[in-house]
Formats: structure tokens, sequence, C-alpha cells
């Protein structure tokens, strides 16, 4: 009997999908909105809520697990700057909004983001005119 897997697995054994996971989730934390594919997006979503979750702990098995996955100036970043911004949310910290096929092969594009990458951007700005 064929069982329901979750999960995407994107045509990649399991090391290359994780390694996938993590280039996207650095890229959405560094930019705080990025453009990919629409199942790489909803993947992607699912991934980076859960380790937003954990930032929000800001206790240091949490930033000890983040730094097995990110590089130091990502999970700071990650811990610093994003998660106290949603430390009163329970959830939906990405969103994704679809945009027109790509124009070379036709797969579905979307945009994701963190919801509060506005904030974010106001925040980057403040810091750079001091």
């Amino acid at each position: 009997m064929q069982k329901r897997i979750r999960g995407r697995k994107f045509h990649r054994k399991a090391g290359p999908r994780k390694a996938l996971l993590k280039a996207l989730a650095s890229s959405l934390i560094l930019k705080g909105k990025i453009e990919t594919t629409e199942a790489k997006a909803k993947e992607l979503s699912s991934f980076i809520e859960k380790k937003i979750t954990k930032a929000i702990k800001r206790d240091l098995a949490a930033r000890r697990d983040l730094a097995k996955l990110f590089a130091p100036q990502i999970v700071k970043k990650l811990m610093d700057e994003i998660a106290p911004l949603y430390k009163n949310q329970p959830g939906g910290y990405t969103r994704i909004i679809k945009t027109g096929p790509r124009g070379s092969d036709g797969a579905k594009m979307a945009i994701i983001e963190l919801t509060e990458s506005a904030k974010l951007k106001t925040q980057n700005a403040k810091r750079k005119n001091k």
C-alpha cells in the first residue's frame, strides 16, 4: 500500500534537497524576499517557519541548533533582528505571492517574503544612517 509522504522531493536525493532548502532559507533571511518556483516556496515556507519559531525562544540551545544549519551571520540576524519581530505572533511568518509563469520553461513562479520585511527594511535604513 502506498503511503502519503510529507514534503516534496524536487527530483533530488536527501543531501542536495536539504542543501537547497538551507540556501533558500539563508537568502530569505538575508534579503527578506526572494523569487522562486511555487513548489520550492511552499516547501521553504514550512521549513523557515519552524526555524523562526525556534529562534523566538532565544536560548542557547536554539542558537546552537540553528548554528548547525546556518552560517553565524545568518543565525545572528535571525535571532537578533527577525525573531523579536514575531515574538507575539503565533505563526504565519511568511507570505507567498504567486506570479506568472517563467518565460523560459513555463514553471509556476512565486515570491516568498517575511511578513515583517517592511519593518526590517526601515530598521536597516535607520542603522545605516547612524
